[in-house]
């Protein structure tokens, strides 16, 4: 039997925006540090200091919660998409901000968190389908700013082409990810400068 809570529902917006992040700032922590399905809902609880019952009065169950870690990971890059699309220069913000998400994906606490993530993904259809609609909007996204680019550049490319480049891209991105992990010591800086030559090459390549 799901869990409600008894709280008002006339929770001002502020507040309810403030718990549902302390709850997802709990929840990431305790996946990353029993695992998906090792994290049950009453250490969640207890790490972000409230009862089940509110946990439950944000989110339906643990599936939904990584529903909105995924969700706000998606706003974050659709945010940055708009950004480089807005830039004086498309090509030169995009790799300059390349330097950023690298940073970002060689951070070891964000690092073990989505590859807990994509593991939980292998096994379960319904965070499948979350995560491969968060990609879905992520790859258009980043074919609108490469098509952008090559097009300022004078190339007309396929479809096709614009999604090689996206894969090779997100490739580059998300083997970050398990870098980190199995290499710790690697020189982040010189990594962010290599990723950056490569993402020039790539937006030189022909279509």
């Amino acid at each position: 039997m799901q869990i409600t809570d008894s709280s008002p529902q006339t929770t001002d917006a502020p507040r309810a925006t403030a718990r549902r992040q302390q709850i997802l700032n709990a929840a990431a922590q305790c996946f990353r540090e029993h695992g998906f399905h090792g994290a049950s809902i009453a250490q969640i609880s207890k790490s972000a200091g409230m009862s089940a019952g509110h946990i439950y009065h944000y989110f339906e169950n643990k599936e939904a919660i990584i529903a909105a870690i995924v969700a706000q990971d998606l706003e974050s890059l659709l945010t940055l998409t708009a950004e480089l699309r807005a830039a004086c220069n498309v090509r030169a913000a995009l790799i300059e901000r390349a330097a950023e998400g690298v940073a970002d994906q060689l951070d070891p606490i964000n690092a073990a968190l989505k590859v807990e993530i994509a593991a939980e993904a292998a096994r379960n259809p319904r965070v499948a389908q979350i995560v491969r609609e968060a990609d879905a909007t992520c790859r258009r996204e980043l074919a609108a700013t490469i098509r952008a680019i090559r097009h300022g550049a004078g190339h007309e490319d396929s479809p096709t082409a614009i999604g090689d480049m996206v894969e090779v891209l997100a490739s580059l991105f998300e083997g970050l990810l398990l870098r980190t992990i199995r290499n710790p010591g690697l020189d982040r800086s010189r990594v962010a400068q290599r990723i950056q030559i490569a993402i020039n090459d790539l937006l030189d390549q022909p279509g």
